[in-house]
């Protein structure tokens, strides 16, 4: 995301947050860099993973290796520094604790256990503190953290690849590839910021995907969840290979079913549960599972560890997705290619009566990957 008139400093913080872009999930991703008055970078850092070192702690530690005093100097931090105990002590003490004069942060943290607190424990030790400097960018780097903080559900991103007429593929199925690999590769870093890929057991049954990151930087792998109401994955599946990682099947509850379809899920249960699988009973409803609910049990299932869902699948799944109003972002890479027909994007199950039904959206990047268009297209509800 673009945005006018953030300093140079702050600039070079949001650079810092970005690195620690799918590392220090599901804490938010902030950089911090200490300047003296005379513009002199005195220290930079940003948050390690969970249990480690926070920015502002990185930056004090890094002025400190470089041999630089930091009594007076200002920092800048993408989001307002923690004011309680987790894995780490706060930080908005450290910076007090270390003389800093001023803290010019970029947004307020809706964690309940900052909230403003970091910059009134601040002020009360008679630091400056501004806020405001690359609020837009800094927002766009944690939309799962805040989201996560301020209404207790994740960010939701759609990922799809589509010829220029909006297929994601042939009729029979074939799509390897519509876009090229700069933007594969491309999708693979949004792949790497999630918390839970999602996709459906049509995709499984399909492509048989891994659904990992395969980047040379990964250092985690996002969980991986499946909405298969009949366990109908393959316990031979490639997606069994990819370590480091859990995987959860969002089924139908066996309530409803007779005696032999529910004796036959109980088998493929056993049989999934053997390979580690954690299983996630839904309550159906009248177009298949409830996909609110399945997003519910996933929170239930990794508490306080999914601040975005990355969401590959077909057309059944982004449907219904589109259809429950639970997407908050479409990340869409077009090809320069027109299919004449094929696969939608996402199909509905009742189509619209009116123009005036659709679903609008609010664009929030566009750029090129090498021959494709990657198109950034956020719900009006979720920003």
């Amino acid at each position: 995301m673009s945005e006018k008139g953030v300093s140079p400093w702050m600039q070079r913080s949001l650079a810092l947050a970005a690195k620690a872009v799918g590392v220090a999930n599901p804490n938010p991703a902030v950089g911090c860099v200490i300047v003296d008055a005379h513009g002199q970078v005195l220290g930079e850092g940003h948050t390690q993973p969970v249990g480690g070192p926070h920015a502002e702690v990185m930056a004090l530690r890094d002025a400190q290796a470089r041999g630089h005093g930091v009594r007076g100097a200002t920092a800048y931090v993408t989001l307002e520094p923690c004011a309680h105990f987790g894995h780490t002590p706060p930080c908005c003490d450290a910076l007090a604790a270390a003389g800093i004069g001023k803290v010019v942060a970029a947004l307020t943290d809706p964690n309940p256990k900052v909230a403003g607190q970091g910059f009134a424990r601040l002020r009360a030790a008679g630091i400056t503190v501004e806020v405001g400097d690359g609020e837009m960018a800094a927002r766009d780097l944690n939309l799962g953290f805040l989201k996560r903080m301020e209404t207790g559900q994740p960010w939701v991103r759609a990922k799809v690849a589509a010829s220029l007429d909006g297929h994601t593929a042939l009729l029979d199925g074939q799509s390897q590839w519509i876009t090229g690999e700069a933007a594969r590769t491309d999708g693979q870093r949004w792949r790497l910021r999630a918390d839970v890929v999602l996709t459906g057991i049509g995709t499984v049954l399909a492509d048989d995907p891994l659904l990992n990151v395969r980047l040379p930087d990964c250092v985690r792998q996002p969980h991986l969840a499946i909405v298969d109401s009949l366990l109908r994955t393959p316990p031979d599946a490639r997606l069994w290979q990819v370590a480091r990682r859990q995987v959860l099947i969002a089924h139908q509850s066996e309530a409803g079913l007779d005696a032999q379809n529910a004796q036959a899920l109980a088998a493929r249960k056993r049989a999934l549960q053997a390979l580690g699988a954690r299983l996630l009973p839904i309550a159906p409803c009248a177009h298949g599972l409830d996909l609110a609910q399945v997003l519910q049990a996933l929170l239930e299932a990794l508490p306080g560890a999914v601040n975005e869902v990355h969401v590959e699948a077909g057309a059944a799944l982004n449907g219904g997705l589109l259809a429950q109003g639970l997407v908050d972002e479409w990340l869409v890479y077009l090809a320069p290619k027109m299919l004449g027909g094929g696969r939608p994007m996402a199909q509905r199950i009742s189509p619209l009566r009116a123009l005036a039904d659709a679903n609008a959206g609010i664009w929030l990047a566009q750029y090129r990957v090498g021959d494709d268009l990657c198109l950034r297209v956020a719900s009006k509800a979720s920003v």
